[in-house]
Formats: structure tokens, C-alpha cells, sequence
């Protein structure tokens, strides 16, 4: 499970490429936010909710100011919401931040057809793009103006939701059933895309999202998952970067305004490191526990959210106790433990590697000095 996540897309055709490739100037993220730097997660996300429907774009069209604060805040919120990232940010700056792994999220809601066709030419790439919820569903649900349906626990419900609209749904869990954990799971036979949402209840009755989960096609469906069982739950964060080579395959030049507007989105592969050792050591870093891990007792809120792109979404949903998985759960745990340690050991084979490293490269540089020198020496 991933955090909420909010973004944008930005077409302009007068971008360049050379202008594009220049990195822009950022400002501190604390200062972004407004939030000092000892800030909790919770004030961090409460700071990023507020703002970004502020500025969304679906509140100030035709305002470039509004946009580039909204980006600003966006990237802001992507450093200070992953712990790795915050960690590297306060030690050494942005310096420390790879940022060409970003991945490009686009809203939906404020693409108008130029852009729509962008998108789904870019899909074409095998690349599932990431899309946010629409500012007007976030804000309807913030405001308490959302019709819920009751859900029971393990009754499915088969339901079709229209593009950028969501289904609420409410489920009511018992002490017993939250210490033995929840999943709940939604699933699609047509392959559909959709959202899978968590949404937090605020003071004023309204609901706030707080956490996020893009379907997957996976064999004959699409699914997506979310689960509370009491101990951290690990995932993989995918990058949907893609390659340039595989950018021209379709037969796009790079004079084309698709290609500038993909470009200085970020969104295409960074050139390959120059450390090729970098990667390997690396695999393991993007194995990152989801932001919660049990629900309270109580009545707790789900949404499907329809995020096609020119259709409707049919998806059936279930939420079910974890009682009935237990050997699922301990297999869970052993498999998630054993990656921790395999990422521990591969931190700690890294730096040996290093030290080795370092050492044969001095060697062999004095080596081949000596060669040289040899060399001259029977010359004369």
C-alpha cells in the first residue's frame, strides 16, 4: 500500500528540450509545506491534504501560478513523505535526491483531449501510467457530501463506476475482528482500472484520504489489495520510467510535441549510472512497509475510484476477516523477513565490495605504472 499521492501534468509546447534538461531551482520542502522540520508524517499529510486542493488544478483553471505550486507542493510532499528520501534531503540536500526515478502522475480530470491523447499514446509503451483522484471526489468526500453504502465482511458486492467517480463504502469491525487483521480486495474480470482508496474520518464528520492502491493486471483480472494485520505489510515501488528506445519504436521524432512533453516531464529513463555496480546494490531499496498496518475497532471507509480513461470501471469488492488465513499470514511475515535480511546483507556486502574494490583499483593502477616504467627503462 502506498501513501495518498496527488500530481499533475503540464503540457507546454513552447518547452525545449535543452530547457527541459535544466534542473529547476527548488525551495525548501519544509518551507513549502509550512511545517517546521521535526514535523510528524500526520502533520505532513494533513499539510500536503490542505494545499493540494488549494492549488489542485481543477480549482484554478488557466492559472499558471496556482499549477506551479501545485508541482511545488507535490514534490515536496514526495520528499518528505518517504522516510528514505527525508533522511537523505536533511543530511546532504536535494543533492542526495534521485529524482529521475520520480514517477509522473497525471489528473485525469484536468486533461483536456490533446493531453488524453498524450496519455494514451504512452500506454502503448506497456507503461501503466499513474493517475491521482480527482480534486472535486477528494473534496466531496472531505465536506461530507458522499452517499456510503454499508459493506458486510465477507459478502463481495459487484458494482460499475463511471470514470473519475468513486463508490463509498463503510464496514463495521469488531475488537476481535481488528486484532486478527482485514484485507480487503477488489478485483476486476474485465481488466478494468480503478483505485482502490482508505479514507481517514476527520473532526467535522468529512473523510480525508489516506491511502491509495492502482490496480495491477495480473493473468485474467486487475486487482488491487490492502491489508491491516497487525504487523508491517512490505511492498515494492514500482518506477514506470520507460526508455527512449522504446519511446521511438512507435515512430514518434524527437522534434514532435509529444516527445518534448514527455521529456520534460521527467518521465523517461535516466541515462545509465555510470556505477553499473549501483543498480544491483540498490534492488532491495524500493522494499518499503506500507503507512498502516491495523484498523482500530470501529467503522472504517473504502472507495472504488473509476480511473479509466475513456470508460467505465466494473469491479467486485470484498472485505474479509484475516482470522481464516493464518498460515497466509506467517508465510507473509517469513517471506518479508527474509528480503529485510537479504537487503541488510547486500548494504553490508556493499560497502566490503567497495573496500575491495578500491583496493584493486589502486593496485592495478600502481601495476600498470610499473609496467610503464618497466617499459621505459628498456627502451633506453
Amino acid at each position: 500500500m502506498a501513501g495518498s499521492r496527488f500530481g499533475s501534468f503540464k503540457s507546454d509546447k513552447g518547452d525545449s528540450a535543452a530547457a527541459a534538461a535544466a534542473p529547476p531551482q527548488r525551495k525548501d520542502p519544509y518551507e513549502v509545506l509550512g511545517v517546521a522540520r521535526t514535523a510528524t508524517d500526520q502533520e505532513i499529510k494533513s499539510a500536503f491534504r490542505r494545499m493540494a486542493l488549494k492549488y489542485h488544478p481543477d480549482k484554478n483553471a488557466d492559472d499558471p501560478v496556482a499549477s506551479d505550486k501545485f508541482q511545488e507542493v507535490t514534490f515536496s510532499y514526495s520528499i518528505l513523505s518517504d522516510p528514505h528520501k527525508r533522511r537523505q534531503y536533511d543530511t546532504s540536500g536535494f543533492e542526495a535526491i534521485e529524482t529521475d526515478s520520480q514517477e509522473l502522475e497525471l489528473d485525469l480530470s484536468s486533461l483536456n483531449t490533446v493531453n488524453t491523447m498524450f496519455a494514451a499514446i504512452f500506454s502503448k509503451l506497456g507503461v501503466p501510467i499513474k493517475t491521482t483522484v480527482s480534486a472535486t471526489v477528494l473534496e466531496e468526500a472531505l465536506n461530507g457530501s458522499i452517499v456510503v453504502s454499508q459493506l458486510q465482511l465477507g459478502n463481495p458486492v459487484r458494482k460499475k463506476v463511471e470514470k473519475q467517480t468513486a463508490h463509498f463504502y463503510s464496514v463495521d469491525i469488531t475488537e476481535q475482528e481488528a486484532k486478527k487483521g482485514l484485507v480487503c480486495r477488489v478485483h476486476s474480470t474485465e481488466k478494468s482500472k480503478f483505485k482502490l482508496l482508505y479514507f481517514e474520518l476527520e473532526e467535522n464528520g468529512g473523510l480525508s484520504l489516506a491511502l491509495q492502491e492502482d490496480s495491477v493486471k495480473a493473468s485474467k483480472v486487475s486487482s488491487a489489495g490492502m491489508y491491516f494485520l497487525g504487523f508491517p505489510v512490505y511492498r515494492f515501488e514500482q518506477n514506470n520510467s520507460v526508455s527512449l528506445q522504446k519511446f521511438f519504436s512507435l515512430g514518434y521524432p524527437s522534434d514532435s510535441m509529444v516527445f518534448s512533453t514527455f521529456l520534460s516531464s521527467g518521465y523517461f529513463q535516466a541515462p545509465a549510472a555510470k556505477d553499473p555496480d549501483s543498480a544491483f546494490f540498490k534492488r532491495l531499496d524500493s522494499f518499503q512497509p506500507c503507512d498502516i498496518n491495523e484498523l482500530k475497532p470501529g467503522t472504517h471507509f473504502f472507495a472504488v475510484y473509476g480511473d479509466n480513461f475513456f470508460k467505465s470501471a466494473t469491479y467486485t469488492i470484498e472485505i474479509v476477516c484475516a482470522e481464516s488465513f493464518p498460515t497466509e499470514k506467517e508465510k507473509l511475515q517469513s517471506v518479508e523477513a527474509k528480503i529485510l535480511t537479504k537487503r541488510a546483507e547486500l548494504s553490508k556486502f556493499e560497502t566490503e565490495y567497495r573496500e575491495v574494490l578500491a583496493k584493486f583499483t589502486e593496485m592495478t593502477s600502481k601495476y600498470t605504472q610499473e609496467m610503464q616504467t618497466v617499459c621505459l627503462v628498456l627502451m633506453l
